[in-house]
């Protein structure tokens, strides 16, 4: 018989066993096969595949939510209380004292360390590891560990569990999140804790704890979902400049260039109301032109409107406040992208040559004639600094590259930055004279 009646004799067989059966007889034979290579998939020993969703409670579920609110409370209580307290880090610090080979160099041997860890409270015991000792070893011919950077190490792991668990409890969700209202919420009731802003009025409360959320949310907020990770707030250094407020003295210098501080904060407010010459609460862009050196361009002041949120044609001061963090920050990733969203005219994700020569028109209107400069030269100027990897277009991947975005984006949008580019190597600027 050939092959072709076999395969036919076959198929007239299973016409006749229902589909189902099929099924099983094919389930079997697989299992056959398995068993044969040795797997036993029985029910008893089926690997079984973990859970990995939960879903929230609605708001229609009040049992569900209060459930999940006081199982979230009593875990971060239990977290709470592994922290080490003031007196747990003093008894570390007398052991560790103690142990060190010599009152001078404050330095501890592997084999003292191992002795701190038997005499340390268990709680201790947990910070106290081989991998921690090898982390802080600095090269010391002995194989000895600072006890000083021993000590702040562990301060500063305890200050970031303690501070972790302080931001889950703004959490409402308990995903790991802090919404925009979340975050002022916690930054309201930091507020009281920090000498530094004990002179601030009431009334100015909002607008500062708007202004301190404001950038939270510009650089941590990378895809704008409306949220922040715990994780990147304790990764990045806000925080700490937050924090620092709560030193009852701090250099004048520092105090004007840390964001969070009451001179820097009261500074970018009193320039919002400064702008607002009506004094309806919201800027214009008539109102915007005069920000900074008042040289922004007015394509550029166009495309800020169109692009940001306003309100009737106008803008409030959360818009502003990322308008002055983008441009108080030009070399930042999170700044490169916001101002190259308001140049991307078309929302292609790449700048070409009408894109440039669109910007750059506003500032061949502002040169005089003997300064006037011929586009093709500046186009190719730009190109060359960029090096884009297409040659016809420039993407925001490019800018980060290159090295050069804040250059790039400022020749565009702003005269007196052009200027500067301009004659960067002569000591004559049309502007000086």
């Amino acid at each position: 018989m050939d092959l072709e009646s076999l395969l036919r004799k076959k198929l007239e067989k299973t016409k006749k066993i229902p589909d189902d059966e099929l099924l099983e007889m094919e389930d079997d034979l697989y299992k056959l096969h398995l068993k044969e290579y040795g797997v036993d998939l029985s029910e008893e020993t089926k690997p079984s595949i973990p859970r990995f969703f939960y879903r929230l409670p609605r708001d229609n579920e009040p049992l569900r939510q209060k459930l999940r609110e006081e199982t979230r409370s009593s875990f971060l209580d239990r977290k709470s209380r592994q922290l080490l307290d003031n007196a747990e880090l003093k008894a570390l610090w007398a052991l560790l004292d103690e142990h060190q080979t010599s009152p001078d160099d404050h330095m501890i041997t592997y084999a003292n360390f191992k002795k701190v860890v038997e005499l340390a409270d268990p709680k201790v015991k947990l910070y106290l590891t081989a991998n921690v000792f090898a982390k802080l070893h600095e090269n010391d011919p002995q194989g000895r560990v600072s006890t000083i950077s021993l000590f702040n190490y562990i301060m500063r792991k305890v200050w970031l569990k303690q501070t972790r668990v302080g931001l889950s409890l703004y959490d409402t969700t308990g995903l790991g999140y802090l919404r925009e209202a979340e975050l002022e919420n916690y930054i309201s009731e930091l507020l009281p804790v920090l000498p530094q802003l004990e002179g601030l009025e009431k009334s100015f409360h909002s607008f500062y704890v708007c202004t301190v959320v404001r950038k939270f949310m510009f650089f941590l907020d990378k895809l704008r979902a409306g949220r922040v990770r715990i994780l990147d707030v304790l990764a990045c250094s806000f925080l700490d400049d937050l924090l620092e407020l709560r030193q009852n003295e701090v250099g004048i210098e520092r105090s004007e260039s840390n964001w969070f501080s009451a001179p820097s904060a009261l500074s970018v407010y009193g320039n919002y109301l400064n702008l607002d010459k009506d004094h309806n609460g919201m800027l214009s862009l008539e109102e915007l032109s005069r920000y900074g050196t008042g040289t922004l361009t007015q394509p550029f002041l166009e495309r800020v409107f169109q692009t940001c949120l306003t309100y009737k044609g106008e803008m409030d001061y959360k818009t502003y406040l990322d308008l002055v963090l983008a441009l108080e920050n030009r070399s930042e990733p999170q700044a490169l992208a916001f101002l190259f969203k308001i140049l991307d005219l078309n929302d292609s994700g790449y700048l070409d040559a009408f894109t440039i020569n669109y910007f750059f028109r506003a500032i061949q209107e502002q040169l005089r004639d003997a300064d006037l400069v011929i586009f093709e030269d500046f186009k190719d100027e730009l190109f060359d600094m960029v090096k884009p990897k297409n040659p016809d277009r420039i993407t925001l991947s490019d800018l980060y590259a290159c090295g050069k975005g804040e250059t790039f984006v400022s020749i565009l949008i702003e005269f007196q930055a052009f200027l500067n580019y301009e004659y960067r190597d002569t000591s004559s600027n049309p502007t000086q004279e």
